[in-house]
């Protein structure tokens, strides 16, 4: 069955949403359109020139990117400079552009699950909070003859989903009573004439994150004019969501040996280790793990208790205050992030086997890690 890139995309955002991402993340569509049919789609850690390349003579009809290409807004698109043209290669090959970035890091069974998974990590919780997503709870009263129509449209947007069931509510029935003014334009009845009106009472339930759809779906089929309903905060447990990751390893392990875990599961030719006391090979068992630039939540990882703490891009200065605080860290870089593509690519193709897509799914082979070890 065909698939286009606005179908495809909306399966995509139900396991990675954008809500999750960090405020002022530029995720989502880059470049391009949706608005067409795919018939092959790639996965890149980033969006280079030889990954276009690439994608150019793999005839891609969609790259999809941890790293958001445009991070930044773009002041003039002239062909000197080699980030543009990269911009028009993909405009004038009509490549498609779209990146999940921090709501990558950020979902459960993401980036950072997977590579506490690949170490060995028992996650226990994450690192640093970012979201509660609150249960909430629509009560609104329509017309007996509307209100099927109503269920449905409340369900499509996303209300009444519990666990394995979806399109839940509750309905329950009584009398609605209503005078219309003479400005008024009612659905039933007749201005300055009492009105009683056979409705029904319908209840579901909904995650805070989609208050905004199911709005949009209530206003959009009911037939009053003014809607009465109620949106009810519970104190049911919420959805909790953070950056990073913490957990032990099944028993505790000399430094020196985690260390050439990382090297080994990643492939690495080196890292940078942060000591408070360096020559020093301390067991250690509780890890906090933050991929990509974490250094900055280090503090985090300190209040946590984590013997030691993974991420990438730490500076200069920051690995002075990591090491005053007595934390040691581990900076493998920033390109073990790749792991994401074959891990994305498989989650993919079993949509793609899932829903019978006629489109191929294939994982960038370009190396884009800008560093090399000597």
């Amino acid at each position: 069955m065909a698939v286009n890139g606005k179908t495809f995309i909306r399966r995509f955002e139900e396991y990675c949403p954008l809500w999750l991402a960090e405020e002022g993340d530029p995720v989502g569509l880059h470049i391009g359109t949706l608005d067409k049919p795919l018939k092959k789609i790639m996965m890149t850690l980033d969006v280079r020139p030889e990954v276009v390349e690439e994608a150019k003579a793999k005839q891609v009809d969609l790259l999809i990117a941890k790293h958001p290409p445009i991070f930044r807004p773009i002041k003039r698109l002239t062909a000197d400079d080699p980030q543009n043209r990269m911009y028009m290669e993909l405009v004038k090959h009509d490549i498609a552009v779209y990146a999940a970035h921090t709501n990558m890091d950020i979902i459960w069974d993401g980036l950072n699950d997977w590579f506490c998974e690949m170490l060995d990590v028992s996650v226990s919780g994450f690192l640093t909070r970012t979201h509660v997503d609150k249960l909430k709870k629509l009560v609104v009263y329509v017309p007996e003859a509307n209100a099927e129509t109503l269920r449905q449209a409340l369900g499509d947007a996303g209300a009444g989903k519990q666990g394995n069931y979806h399109h839940t509510s509750f309905t329950s029935q009584g009398e609605g009573r209503f005078t219309p003014t003479a400005a008024a334009q009612p659905y039933l009845g007749s201005a300055d004439k009492a009105e009683v009106v056979s409705e029904a009472r319908v209840e579901v339930l909904y995650r805070e994150h989609q208050e905004q759809a199911v709005l949009a779906a209530l206003f959009a089929n009911h037939p009053y004019e003014e809607p009465a309903f109620d949106l009810l905060s519970l104190d049911n447990e919420p959805v909790r969501y953070g950056l990073g990751r913490v957990g032990e390893l099944a028993a505790p392990l000399p430094l020196s040996q985690f260390v050439q875990r990382v090297k080994t599961v990643f492939e690495l030719d080196g890292l940078r280790l942060i000591q408070p006391e360096s020559g020093a090979d301390p067991l250690v068992q509780k890890i906090a793990i933050c991929g990509g630039s974490g250094a900055g939540f280090y503090p985090d990882a300190v209040a946590q208790g984590a013997d030691v703490y993974l991420t990438g891009d730490v500076s200069y200065h920051t690995a002075h205050d990591m090491q005053a605080h007595g934390l040691t860290v581990i900076d493998p870089g920033h390109n073990i992030e790749r792991v994401c593509i074959p891990r994305f690519v498989e989650k993919m193709q079993a949509w793609q086997r899932e829903l019978d897509w006629d489109v191929e799914i294939i994982p960038s082979t370009t190396n884009t890690n800008p560093f090399q070890y000597k």
